[in-house]
Parts: C-alpha cells; sequence; structure tokens
C-alpha cells in the first residue's frame, strides 16, 4: 500500500502539466491545481503581490503534492477512512471536491445505510464504512466513480472528451476510475463503446 505522499505524487503525475480549456470549468489548471485554488489559498506562487495564470505556470510538482496534501487529503479528514479507501477518495476529491465524499455516502446509502450526502466526512459516514468490508467498498466506489463520470458527460456533451477519446477509446475520467480498481471490474471496450453509443 503507498504511503499518502506517493498517492498525492501518483495524482500530480496523472494530472500533467499546464492547461487551460473552455470546456473544463477548472480554468488554468496544472498538477491539477486551479488558479481558484491558489487565490483561495492566497498563494502567490511568482511572489509579485498577485495571484494569476502566472502563479499556476509557475507551480512547482512538491508545490502540487503539499496543496493536495493540506487540502484535499487533511482538512477533510481522509486519514480516517481505511487504507483501501484513502487512494481512490483522495484521487476524486483532488478531482470534485467534496462530490468525492458525496458519492462514498450515495454508495453506503444504496448498503442500506441513511446518511445525508453532505460532503462531509463525520461520525456517522465512518460508522458506515467501519460497518463494511474496506475492500468491497473501495471497489463499490471505485465502480461508482466511474459511473458518476459516465453521467456527468451524459448531461454535460462539452465534458465527452474526457470520458471518449477520439478513436472510441476510454477517455481520462474512466481509464482515472479504473486506475482503482481490479482488471476483472475494467469495462471492456465492448461495454465502454455500449455505454457511450447515445453521444454519437
Amino acid at each position: 500500500m503507498p504511503n499518502v505522499r506517493q498517492i498525492a505524487q501518483d495524482i500530480v503525475a496523472r494530472e500533467g502539466g499546464y492547461v487551460n480549456d473552455p470546456a473544463d470549468p477548472g480554468g488554468p489548471t496544472k498538477y491539477g491545481v486551479t488558479l481558484g485554488t491558489l487565490r483561495a489559498l492566497a498563494r502567490d506562487v511568482t511572489v509579485d503581490g498577485v495571484v494569476d495564470v502566472a502563479d499556476v505556470r509557475a507551480l512547482s510538482v512538491a508545490q502540487a503534492v503539499e496543496i493536495f496534501l493540506t487540502r484535499y487529503f487533511d482538512r477533510p479528514g481522509l486519514c480516517l477512512l481505511p487504507p483501501d479507501l484513502q487512494a481512490p477518495v483522495f484521487d476524486m476529491y483532488v478531482n470534485a471536491g467534496s462530490m468525492a465524499i458525496k458519492l462514498l455516502q450515495r454508495v453506503l446509502n444504496a448498503q442500506g445505510h441513511k446518511l445525508r450526502c453532505d460532503g462531509v466526512l463525520g461520525p456517522a459516514t465512518l460508522a458506515a464504512v467501519r460497518a463494511c468490508d474496506a475492500l468491497a467498498l473501495a471497489q463499490l466506489y471505485g465502480v461508482a466513480r466511474r459511473e458518476f463520470y459516465y453521467q456527468l458527460a451524459d448531461s454535460r456533451p462539452a465534458s465527452r472528451k474526457y470520458a471518449l477519446r477520439r478513436d472510441g477509446g476510454k477517455g481520462g475520467w474512466i481509464t482515472r476510475a479504473e486506475v482503482f480498481l481490479p482488471p476483472a471490474l475494467h469495462l471492456t471496450q465492448t461495454q465502454h463503446q455500449a455505454r457511450v453509443a447515445a453521444w454519437t
């Protein structure tokens, strides 16, 4: 099991370098850290008195890792989750904020719990997690996360390129979710094509 810092470094590697895609509501982003995040943290990377796109461009891998650890792991309390759940929830928290916890709560509710899906990792949610087999829950979470991305692309056509490559293969969102699933739970190309058939 990788340690938390290694998980953060892996996330940075998956996120890649600087992008500013008009279809991405995050805006200017580097290593998964958005301009909005830097402004919220008042992180003036260039030390010029203003937090702007230049700070995003200047962000280092080490700085991104520290932001992930403090803002997306420590602050929401992901250390309280079982090790099998920490990596997938942490990865999604970087990608989708508190929706990562809301999705976990939805998965737990589908197992018979009655949680408020508020995106907060509180006592009731942690108790529900402890009542489940951690590995099985992590797999259910991974499958639900993959479907979350498909559904997001269903409703937001501009984002379909993140779930479906131009050649018809799985886009980055889908492969990212499947990183945390065993191969037996990966969709085949045929299954993926069937899921996105309505988009073409």
